[in-house]
């Protein structure tokens, strides 16, 4: 059983900043990539930002130079700070994990609104 517990979602007014973790439990093998996707009501969920075991990152444009991702490769837990939010940031987060196997696992998702 796969377990991706995310946390760190909430409300925040145009500008301020929120942190959202993930951590990964159980039987995953050898996790290739970590990354978080958002989907807002009406749209299809997209890539927000990813990050590889090497360190290697990968974000969506809307996104550069206002959110970051890390990792920490030995608890299985990955990070997206964003800071100067948007409206258009609204969206349900969801954390992604994928094995070298090339199986996703996705969390359940945390909600982040952005209040203008």
């Amino acid at each position: 059983q796969v377990q991706l517990v995310e946390s760190g979602g909430g409300l925040v007014q145009a500008g301020g900043s929120l942190r959202l973790s993930c951590a990964a439990s159980g039987r995953i093998f050898s996790i290739n990539v970590m990354g978080w996707y958002r989907q807002a009501p009406g749209k299809q969920r997209e890539l927000v930002a990813v990050i590889t075991r090497g360190g290697s990152t990968n974000y969506a444009d809307s996104v550069k130079g206002r959110f970051t991702i890390s990792s920490d490769n030995a608890k299985n837990t990955v990070f997206l700070q964003m800071n100067s939010l948007r409206p258009e940031d609204t969206a349900v987060y969801y954390c992604n994990v994928a094995s070298i196997l090339g199986v996703n696992y996705w969390g359940q998702g945390t909600q982040v609104t952005v209040s203008s």
